[in-house]
């Protein structure tokens, strides 16, 4: 079995959840769109640009949780917590962004 630091798999939680949520709300989407006689491709796209910010959000745990803890660490001066959760964030954001990239490159010349 494989050693992973908790960090890490934190990261890599938070990356997969908001790609998910972006690609997973973008194809479900362009289902409804199907049923509703509108083009997919088009709802697809703007349900990937709108979800992103969500996604974000929904991946670090949906709260002010984040940002408290960056607000009290940074004034006590530990870094080392405040240096996490901004990673978390970011790889939150990158998997946000894959997913929106994702769904305009399916999406590519379609709309």
């Amino acid at each position: 079995m494989v050693n992973i630091h908790p960090v890490l798999v934190l990261a890599f939680i938070d990356f997969f959840t908001a790609f998910g949520v972006v690609f997973g709300g973008a194809m479900l989407a362009g289902i409804g769109a199907t049923f509703l006689f509108m083009p997919p491709s088009t709802m697809m796209l703007k349900t990937a640009a709108n979800l992103k910010i969500w996604a974000v959000v929904a991946a670090i745990g949906g709260s002010i949780d984040p940002i408290r803890v960056i607000e009290s660490n940074l004034s006590d001066g530990q870094l080392s917590p405040v240096a996490q959760q901004v990673a978390f964030i970011v790889c939150a954001f990158l998997g946000a962004h894959m997913g929106t990239e994702l769904i305009r490159w399916l999406c590519k010349g379609a709309a």
